[in-house]
């Protein structure tokens, strides 16, 4: 069957709408797009069972009509099977003066799965004329106004008094054409059959053309607006369907949208609960390296002068046994000694020759002390790094000295 783009989403079969919606959105990524998208979904539902394909739209079948001498036939088409219905009379053209109840005639003959397919009038092959046409690819989607055209050239009618539709034989891929077949069936000769058909003509949803073979060819010969709009049976149940599917999809894009909230609200928390020990371990490390370099800033003191003790056995060993100390004090790198000796003037060159020490100097004028017969002396010096040379130096024993009271 063929589906015309007049027809209204709203009133054709699911299916046949996304069809149409797929072949013109073909049309618009590459020209003929469309035909191979309508050929592709056909034959991928090829694939399918009957039954399957049944309930998605793509055979449902349609119920042809055949005038005969006693009478209308009906034949059932699904796919490219046709099986006769049988026969029924013909109901003629009714009075105009008469009432017409909106009553389906076959509604009584016809089980309610057949009485709701589209009915399709089939006439005999003579009764039209058969052009074959070669056209751009771009024109498949378009082909019956295309052809419209083409009705003044190649028939003898013209396009007013004709009725015509077309199809696509076959498309070249190789030199971007396709070949089309017009089809156009004088309107004196489609009016009588539709007379004989009576109150069945309003339920037609099409008019095709028998082949030799006594097959449909597959094309709509009724004009657009006397077509009868059948509606989707499933169509309801389709919607439904898709409100499901797309609550379900919303449904489950929140869920993980929540379960991504939910990880990352964890993850702040078990971050939060970690910062504390975090913040506690760093005070910890900082305090660790504050007492290292602390210690190390202490050794480096340390390093860079003597100890008390050193200084002090340093000073026993280059002092005379004349000279005794009253005070002696270390001030940072510096040594202050106050005493009172016999060689007061030769201390700044037995002090000279330590290491622990340097540029020893007396400070002030020596006094005399008259109680014990000695200088009173007061004696500077900067203390030096205590390196491991000055520490031998200052465990080697004093220079001999004589005492200057010759005892």
């Amino acid at each position: 069957m063929n589906a015309r783009s007049e027809s209204r989403p709203g009133n054709r079969p699911a299916a046949d709408w996304a069809q149409d919606t797929l072949r013109r959105l073909g049309a618009r990524l590459a020209p003929g797009a469309g035909g191979f998208v309508h050929w592709w979904a056909h034959n991928l539902a090829a694939w399918l069972p009957a039954r399957v394909r049944r309930v998605l739209g793509f055979d449902r079948g349609r119920l042809l009509l055949q005038l005969q001498v006693d009478g209308v036939q009906l034949r059932l088409q699904q796919g490219g099977d046709l099986r006769d219905l049988g026969t029924v009379p013909q109901l003629g053209l009714p009075d105009d003066n008469a009432i017409v109840a909106p009553v389906d005639p076959l509604a009584t003959l016809l089980p309610a799965r057949l009485t709701d397919l589209p009915r399709w009038l089939l006439l005999p092959a003579a009764t039209g004329l058969r052009r074959r046409l070669s056209l751009p690819a771009a024109a498949g989607e378009r082909l019956r106004d295309v052809v419209g055209f083409e009705i003044d050239r190649q028939t003898p009618f013209t396009v007013e008094t004709v009725a015509y539709d077309a199809r696509v034989l076959a498309r070249r891929d190789g030199d971007g054409l396709i070949d089309a077949e017009l089809v156009v069936v004088p309107r004196q000769r489609l009016d009588a059959p539709l007379a004989a058909l009576g109150p069945l003509a309003r339920s037609l949803a099409g008019v095709d053309l028998c082949a030799e073979n006594g097959t449909p060819l597959g094309v709509n010969l009724l004009d657009p607006a006397q077509r009868r709009r059948h509606g989707d049976a499933f169509r309801f149940w389709n919607l439904a369907l898709a409100a499901v599917a797309v609550v379900a999809v919303a449904a489950t894009m929140w869920q993980l949208l929540e379960n991504r909230r939910a990880a990352a609200d964890e993850l702040q928390q078990r971050i939060a609960s970690q910062a504390a020990a975090a913040r506690s371990a760093a005070a910890q490390r900082q305090a660790l390296i504050d007492l290292i370099e602390g210690q190390a800033f202490l050794d480096r003191e340390r390093a860079q002068r003597p100890t008390a003790v050193e200084v002090m056995d340093e000073l026993t060993r280059r002092l005379p046994d004349t000279t005794y100390l009253e005070k002696l004090a270390i001030e940072d790198n510096n040594l202050l000694m106050i005493g009172l000796s016999r060689e007061a003037p030769s201390l700044i060159q037995r002090l000279q020759e330590s290491k622990l020490w340097r540029a020893p100097s007396l400070t002030g004028a020596l006094m005399p002390d008259p109680a014990s017969g000695r200088d009173r002396f007061t004696l500077t010096a900067e203390l030096g790094p205590a390196t491991p040379a000055a520490a031998s130096r200052a465990q080697s024993p004093p220079p001999s000295t004589e005492d200057a009271d010759g005892g």
